[in-house]
């Protein structure tokens, strides 16, 4: 049990660490981008101004703060991270208030891990990206974290994978959905687009069962002219797991590196082989981890619906809504349409 405790804390950290009790400063708002869309974009002009991220391959930065939503007695914490497309990504955190050592996260083109000390030695949990993905139906995290590599802004829409939209929603943000075939069958991406900017505002993530099993929000945008797009500073993610609690997080970065990494080290996105016991997630079920879950959330001394996004978030599952139907998969469109 305590090694599923571990699973869903580090799960909603896995782009986070540092423990600290300062809190810095609310980011300010960056300049707006350059405007890219036209009013009535077709649906490859839209990918295209979304995949001008595409020239990016390499995010760093040593100036970034996480607050997990569903643990509001934690500290804010700072954070550190490398990422490289399209699945190398290493955090190196400590923790000296709940943990009293250092942690680990990672992954690269064959597995994801992290490795957190328990007492005098440290325990590894890692797995293999294609075998997990082979159950995520069952598995106690509902998407790849390689997911997280989106949320953060690099996400890509394929034209030939978009299935509606276009549409102008009453917000005024554009909404496009396209499909993603993974080994457990076809999941749904809707994504939220700036009408005018051309960035993502917003990410739903639809398994094949029509569940909801991830959404992001994104936001602060900093033009980098050089890369002629623009990146989020400001992102709240969230994970709605087949059992247990929902789990989210935001994350503030002050600053990036872009297309390079912050650290010379050439095995930063190597798996640690140190630890003394090793955990492969592929054998844990969310069955087995649901009481773990109720545990972690339990703990944090608050349900994570007090920490909720604010009730004008366009895809808030309590707001009234009316939906059009395109006839394409299980799920409709998110808020009105106009």
């Amino acid at each position: 049990m305590r090694t599923l405790s571990w699973v869903m804390i580090i799960a909603v950290c896995f782009v986070s660490g540092g423990a600290t009790c300062a809190r810095r400063d609310v980011p300010l708002p960056f300049p707006p981008a350059p405007a890219v869309l036209t009013e009535t974009p077709s649906a490859a002009q839209v990918a295209t101004a979304v995949n001008r991220t595409g020239r990016i391959t390499q995010l760093s930065t040593n100036s970034a703060t996480v607050d997990v939503l569903t643990m509001p007695n934690l500290p804010k914490l700072n954070a550190t991270m490398s990422a490289q497309r399209e699945k190398n990504f290493r955090l190196k955190a400590s923790l000296p208030i709940i943990l009293g050592a250092g942690m680990d996260l990672g992954s690269n083109d064959d597995v994801f891990w992290f490795e957190v000390p328990e007492g005098v030695s440290k325990t590894l949990y890692y797995a293999n990206h294609q075998q997990y993905r082979q159950q995520l139906n069952r598995a106690i995290l509902p998407v790849d974290p390689s997911w997280v590599m989106d949320a953060l802004g690099l996400v890509q829409i394929d034209p030939a994978l978009v299935v509606a939209g276009p549409v102008r929603r009453a917000d005024g943000l554009l909404e496009i959905r396209s499909t993603m075939n993974l080994p457990n069958g076809m999941y749904q991406r809707v994504c939220l687009i700036h009408p005018r900017f051309g960035y993502v505002t917003h990410q739903f993530l639809y398994a094949p069962s029509g569940n909801l099993v991830a959404s992001s929000e994104a936001s602060n945008h900093k033009y980098y002219d050089e890369y002629q797009c623009a990146l989020p500073h400001s992102v709240t993610l969230r994970l709605q797991p087949s059992v247990g609690p929902p789990l989210a997080m935001k994350i503030d970065v002050s600053s990036y590196a872009v297309n390079q990494l912050l650290t010379g080290d050439p095995q930063v996105f190597t798996m640690p082989t140190s630890a003394s016991n090793a955990v492969d997630l592929t054998q844990l079920s969310a069955s087995g981890g649901a009481a773990a879950m109720n545990s972690v959330s339990a703990g944090a001394g608050s349900s994570a619906a007090t920490r909720a996004m604010p009730t004008t978030s366009p895809f808030n599952p309590n707001a009234p809504t009316a939906y059009t139907a395109s006839g394409v998969g299980p799920m409709p469109f998110r808020g009105t349409v106009r």
